[in-house]
């Protein structure tokens, strides 16, 4: 499928300011509650890479899942656009509810404004439930830091997951 609307990001990290308008928001969120509620077998992340990552990165015992549900699982600026479209779904499958929002918000942490709206959009992302997600999403990220990748965002995944051991 063609899609005309460039994304919104060259990178998957957002590294400039980004103004979208409220119903955008609004789509996104709506969008990620229908694919939530699908359907399917396949699996984006596994309980047993959360119970060895999240110890290992975050330094927290895995959170409980609470509730596993369909994601794209690979949610960030280089695979939306405006209007909204969200490309790449090779990797979707069940994760741990809200993780779709937690990935975006790992990728917006540089934009402190457009992080701070990808929270509000995303009341899962401060509640019980989506501290599975949070800490996964801060996991996988940290592990890749862990590796020489995503160092531009090391001080502020760090940050994170400080935030996540004291919830």
């Amino acid at each position: 499928m063609r899609v005309d609307q460039p994304v919104l990001s060259d990178d998957p990290l957002l590294q400039h300011h980004l103004q979208l308008p409220d119903p955008w928001w609004e789509d996104l969120a709506g969008t990620l509650e229908k694919v939530a509620a699908a359907d399917t077998d396949r699996v984006a992340v596994r309980q047993q890479y959360m119970d060895r990552a999240i110890p290992e990165f975050v330094g927290i015992p895995a959170p409980a899942v609470t509730r596993w549900t369909a994601a794209h699982s690979d949610l960030h600026w280089a695979n939306v656009t405006a209007p909204l479209r969200i490309l790449d779904w090779d990797g979707w499958g069940q994760a741990p509810e809200g993780f779709d929002a937690a990935t975006l918000y790992a990728y917006t942490l540089l934009q402190e404004d457009t992080a701070a709206r990808v929270r509000d959009a995303f009341p899962v992302l401060d509640s019980p439930a989506g501290l599975a997600a949070e800490a996964t999403v801060c996991a996988q990220l940290l592990q890749t830091v862990a590796r020489g990748d995503n160092l531009t965002l090391e001080d502020q995944l760090r940050n994170w997951s400080e935030e996540l051991r004291h919830r």
